[in-house]
């Protein structure tokens, strides 16, 4: 519990964003009397926003959101935090995962805070009986917020959800520098392989993939990009990246990152043209962007390391990172994200909760942006925290840009 205490100190210190958001909630209480259940990667950073939510009022009971990703020494400091309850813990098998987010659920939570929409699809499906106690949700990534689409788009999504990813606030900073930088330090730190000089193939070029093709390119590497939206495809030429489909991608790349969210992106016909030695891993929140199954299927050979597998293909080593799970935060030493990105997402995510808290009584099922004055308030807080200043608009500005009949 020390050494996870001691974490959670650590990153304390460079959250001023949500350290001022605690502040308010400990004067102001706005969740006295509720139970929020929380599915997330159960780490310091997180730890934070649990305790901020916790000093609002709230009774918090959370579980992790990948089998691979829990710390466990800040599992057991966050059991100790007065009105928190934590179930998560590191290497679950799939049933203790489900059965953790089920102690979650027992609890009655009222607003839910998922990673990857698993306890609201739990609630929607196996604990059907929670869903009028629920007020609503948040969202915290790309892949759950595809999912609650689907449900919405077909009716099936019963109570309203923010979607926290998708504000810029979160795109700008979490998506592109959080992801960009935790994914090359997790696949450095494991490996132990240069960058500089090697052919770093990204899957996928939206905010996670850009970010994470510009960070390894400042490190050197020669970044290909693979994609399945000609827009995207031609802003990544454009760009001066590499751009081919990932069967040719295949036979020259070095280091795979996928960044989809979308199963099958790196298959047995991209595996068979594969150098000997390449690296594979997955940036994406669910674990089907690499068919880890054939490979196990397929392999001559198994051979395990401390966070990475090795499948001999007919003499021919394919590494495979972190069981081919977020590459960030499941590999034995990944951090996720750095705190002052996670600082920002879970300040939109505490802004959002209590947005939740006031207004979800009032709102349809289905999924909600985040409004622009939290993004905003966000921005602010964070300028405020480094000390900078920016320029606001005169009237005669404000009236002008607003205007339609002042021309040449």
């Amino acid at each position: 519990m020390n050494s996870g205490k001691l974490k959670i100190e650590w990153a304390a210190q460079y959250m001023p964003v949500l350290a001022a958001i605690k502040k308010q909630f400990v004067r102001e209480k706005p969740f006295d009397g509720m139970t929020i259940g929380m599915a997330l990667h159960v780490e310091a950073k997180t730890a934070n926003l649990v305790s901020t939510l916790a000093a609002g009022g709230a009774e918090v009971h959370i579980t992790g959101c990948n089998p691979l990703s829990t710390q466990d020494d800040v599992a057991e400091a966050l059991s100790h935090v007065k009105n928190v309850h934590c179930y998560a813990k590191r290497a679950c098998t799939t049933d203790e995962y489900y059965a953790a987010i089920d102690q979650v659920l027992d609890a009655k939570p009222v607003i839910t805070i998922d990673d990857g929409m698993d306890l609201i699809h739990y609630i929607h499906t196996k604990r059907r009986n929670l869903i009028k106690k629920v007020i609503g949700g948040c969202e915290e990534t790309t892949t759950g917020i595809h999912r609650l689409k689907a449900m919405a788009a077909e009716g099936k999504l019963e109570f309203p959800v923010v979607a926290v990813n998708d504000t810029p606030m979160k795109h700008f900073f979490d998506n592109v520098h959080g992801t960009g930088e935790s994914v090359l330090s997790s696949i450095m730190i494991t490996t132990n392989t240069l960058l500089a000089g090697k052919y770093f193939v990204v899957a996928g070029y939206g905010y996670c993939g850009r970010g994470l093709a510009r960070k390894a390119h400042g490190l050197g590497a020669k970044v290909v990009v693979t994609e399945i939206d000609p827009r995207r495809a031609l802003e990544a030429h454009m760009d001066g990246f590499m751009v081919m489909s990932m069967e040719d991608a295949a036979a020259i790349g070095d280091i795979f990152v996928t960044t989809t969210g979308n199963m099958g992106v790196i298959a047995a016909k991209h595996f068979r043209k594969l150098k000997n030695g390449a690296i594979l891993s997955n940036a994406g929140h669910f674990n089907v962007e690499i068919d880890i199954d054939w490979l196990r299927k397929n392999a001559d050979k198994i051979i395990q390391r401390d966070g990475i597998e090795t499948f001999m293909l007919k003499g021919k080593a394919v590494h495979v990172l972190a069981e081919g799970r977020l590459v960030n935060l499941a590999t034995p030493k990944g951090m996720g994200h750095p705190i002052e990105v996670m600082d920002l997402s879970f300040a939109l995510q505490a802004l959002c909760t209590l947005y939740i808290a006031k207004n979800g009584k009032k709102m349809k099922g289905g999924v909600y942006d985040v409004p622009n004055e939290i993004d905003e308030q966000v921005a602010n807080l964070k300028l405020s925290s480094l000390g900078l200043s920016i320029d606001s608009l005169s009237k005669e500005q404000k009236k002008y840009s607003c205007s339609w009949d002042i021309g040449t």
